[in-house]
C-alpha cells in the first residue's frame, strides 16, 4: 500500500516572437526597429517636454528652448553612446580596427556613455544660453526615462541583451540564442528604467524642489534599477562578470547611485527652486 507517484508540471514555455529587425524596407533603404525606437524616444521627450513647459507658463523656458536642448541632447546621446561602447566594452577590438567606430549600422551603444554625452551637451547648452546647468538637467531628467523605455523595447524586438537562465513562469526562450528559458531582462528594464522611473520623476518634479534634487533622484533611480536588473541579465560574453561578481553595467551604475545620494543630500539643504 501507499504507492508513491508524482506529477511534474511546467508552465507553458514563452518563446520570443522573433520580430523582423527591419521595420520598413524601401528598395536598398531599410529602417530598423531599433533606430525607429530612438526616434520614438526623442519624440516622446519632445511631446512631454512641451506639455510640462505649457503647464508652467511662468517658467524661464520656452518651447523653442526645448527644441534647441533636444538637438544638443540627440548629439550627446549618439556621440557619447558610441564612444562609451567603444571605451567601456570593446576598447581592444576598436583599438585594432579604429575605423569600425564609425560603423553605426552594426550597432553598439552604451547608456552610460550616452548619459555622459547628454550631461556634457546640457552643460554646453547651458553655457551658451547663460542658464543654470542644474535647472536644465532638472527639467530634462523626468523626460529621459521615456527614451530609455523606447530603447529597451528596441532591445526586446531585436532579441538582444537577453537574460540569464530562469525557471520562472514568465521565462522566455530566445531561439536565436538557445532553447533555454531566460529572464526577459529587456522588459524588466523597460518597466523599471522606463515606466517606473518616469512616473517617480514626473510626480517628484511636479512640485518645486531644491535645485539639483530632480537630477539627483534620476541618478539614484536609474543606478538602483539598472544595478538590480543586471542580476537577471546575461553578462556580455566578451567581458563576463568582473570584480565581486558584478557586471560592467553594475560597476558603471553604482557610481551613479552614490553620486545621486550625495547630490540629493546637498540639494535638500538648499531652498526650493522658484522656476
Amino acid at each position: 500500500m501507499g504507492g508513491h507517484f508524482s506529477v511534474s508540471w511546467r508552465a507553458p514555455m514563452l518563446v520570443h516572437p522573433q520580430f523582423d529587425p527591419i521595420a520598413i524596407q524601401l528598395g536598398p533603404f531599410a529602417v530598423r526597429w531599433y533606430g525607429l525606437m530612438y526616434l520614438v524616444g526623442f519624440g516622446l521627450i519632445w511631446i512631454a517636454g512641451r506639455h510640462r513647459i505649457g503647464s508652467s507658463p511662468g517658467g524661464v523656458w520656452s518651447r523653442k528652448d526645448l527644441d534647441d536642448a533636444l538637438f544638443y541632447g540627440i548629439l550627446g546621446t549618439i556621440l557619447g553612446g558610441r564612444l562609451g561602447y567603444v571605451l567601456f566594452y570593446k576598447f581592444g577590438d576598436y583599438l585594432h580596427e579604429p575605423w569600425k567606430i564609425f560603423y553605426l549600422w552594426e550597432g553598439g551603444m552604451s547608456f552610460h556613455g550616452g548619459f555622459l554625452g547628454v550631461v556634457v551637451a546640457m552643460w554646453w547648452f547651458a553655457r551658451s544660453r547663460r542658464q543654470d546647468w542644474l535647472a536644465i538637467t532638472d527639467l530634462i531628467a523626468p523626460l529621459v526615462p521615456l527614451a530609455l523605455g523606447a530603447g529597451r523595447l528596441g532591445n526586446f524586438i531585436n532579441a538582444e541583451l537577453w537574460g540569464r537562465p530562469s525557471g520562472l513562469p514568465w521565462a522566455m526562450v530566445f531561439p536565436a540564442v538557445d532553447r533555454v528559458p531566460r529572464h526577459p531582462s529587456q522588459l524588466y528594464e523597460f518597466a523599471l528604467e522606463g515606466v517606473a522611473l518616469f512616473l517617480i520623476l514626473w510626480w517628484f518634479s511636479a512640485r518645486p524642489r531644491p535645485r539639483g534634487a530632480v537630477s539627483a533622484l534620476f541618478l539614484i533611480g536609474y543606478g538602483v534599477f539598472r544595478f538590480a536588473v543586471e542580476f537577471t541579465r546575461e553578462p556580455d560574453s566578451y567581458l563576463g562578470l568582473l570584480a565581486l561578481g558584478f557586471s560592467m553595467g553594475q560597476w558603471l551604475s553604482l557610481p551613479m547611485a552614490i553620486i545621486g545620494i550625495a547630490m540629493l543630500v546637498w540639494a535638500q539643504r538648499r531652498p526650493p527652486a522658484t522656476s
